[in-house]
């Protein structure tokens, strides 16, 4: 849902006095974007992952099994947050999704919550327009 001029305006205006009250904490804000942040994550699941081959392969060598079980499920959790982490980078240009990071919802939650958002936006409008007719 767009925002409206109102709304837009005030956005503007907070940009404005962030910008004037701290010009670098507002730079470092618009250059780490959510694209950096999965990036990152990625990243550092692969280095994790690989880190998870190493304790399996220490573990086998060592002959020890409870090594090389944790090595295996440091692999599949990292792996998991690589993968998952992937699917949720936006393309460049592109708006964050609802389940994104840094974002409130969940996909399954963020719809419920835009629908619960826009009835009360509706009732919010209808009184409006109520008071104004009267």
């Amino acid at each position: 849902m767009p925002l409206s001029e109102h709304e837009q305006r005030m956005l503007e205006q907070m940009e404005r006095a962030l910008y004037a009250e701290d010009p670098k904490f507002a730079s470092a804000l618009e250059g780490s974007g959510l694209r950096t942040y999965t990036r990152r994550r990625v990243y550092q699941a692969v280095a994790g992952f690989l880190v998870g081959i190493a304790l399996l392969m220490a573990g086998m060598v060592a002959k020890q099994v409870w090594l090389s079980v944790v090595g295996f499920l440091v692999m599949l959790g990292c792996a998991v947050l690589a993968v998952t982490g992937w699917r949720k980078a936006p393309k460049p240009g592109e708006q964050p999704a609802a389940g994104a990071p840094g974002t409130p919802h969940s996909r399954g939650q963020g719809r419920q919550k835009r629908s619960m958002m826009d009835r009360i936006e509706q009732r919010w409008q209808r009184r409006r327009d109520e008071q104004g007719g009267h």
